[in-house]
């Protein structure tokens, strides 16, 4: 893909082929947004759009191309398994079993006891991806020590001090605008909606994840928002220019 994988985006600052070698990119939240919305809904075709669903088992930043466009496509389905519908189950509790597999900080507690997999396995990866999206900080980053963990880093500072974990290049807005011009109360509660998302997603228990779907219109009322607010300081500024 010609903008490479998301990791690079979030860890190393994407330099494209064309450009100098210290030029370095950033995503903006809103792009992050974005992603993160064309993620959950690839997870939501293949779980709940085929035939049968699949469970993907590898979901990780390195696994998330992005486009020309920036539209991010899930990739490498080599972990990949199809969960067989029966009469007795529903979608969200079918699982079938695999050897332990995947990634550490991905992978979801229930992989490593019983083996077996399930949509939820993948809710599980995604909650945490979106958390590093929006901290900055890998699952196993090295300042988590004494059995800290990414979800229990995010959830000390939820929701009161939400700000303070923030990756800090996503603090001043798209357009140049501070937290200030544009409303922070208002972005804060679009954080907050994101880590809620993040944090239940990635839930130690496969039954309390919330549904990818749910995932996916609560990102979408924040997408929503994120709009209106960009739309308000481009105002803001036509004003002062005239």
């Amino acid at each position: 893909m010609p903008n490479g994988d998301l990791d690079k985006w979030l860890h190393h600052s994407f330099v494209a082929q064309d450009e100098a070698p210290n030029t370095r990119r950033r995503l903006t939240m809103s792009q992050r947004v974005n992603i993160a919305l064309d993620v959950a809904k690839a997870l939501d075709y293949l779980h709940h759009h085929g035939e049968v669903p699949i469970v993907h088992c590898d979901l990780k930043p390195s696994n998330v191309l992005l486009d020309d466009d920036m539209v991010a496509h899930v990739a490498d389905f080599g972990l990949s398994r199809f969960i067989p519908k029966t009469v007795n189950h529903s979608t969200e509790e079918t699982s079938t079993s695999m050897g332990m597999k995947g990634t550490i900080g991905y992978i979801p507690p229930e992989y490593g006891m019983d083996g077996n997999v399930s949509i939820q396995g993948d809710v599980y990866s995604y909650g945490v991806l979106l958390l590093e999206m929006f901290t900055g900080k890998r699952p196993t980053d090295s300042s988590f020590q004494g059995g800290q963990t990414l979800q229990s880093y995010v959830a000390a500072c939820y929701p009161d001090r939400i700000m303070e974990i923030i990756e800090p290049t996503l603090l001043p807005m798209d357009n140049g605008f501070s937290c200030d011009e544009i409303d922070a109360g208002k972005l804060q509660e679009c954080m907050v909606s994101i880590f809620r998302v993040g944090l239940q997603c990635s839930q130690e228990s496969s039954r309390a994840r919330m549904g990818i779907r749910s995932a996916i219109r609560d990102l979408e009322a924040v997408k929503d928002v994120l709009r209106k607010l960009a739309g308000v300081s481009l105002q803001q500024e036509h004003r002062y220019i005239e």
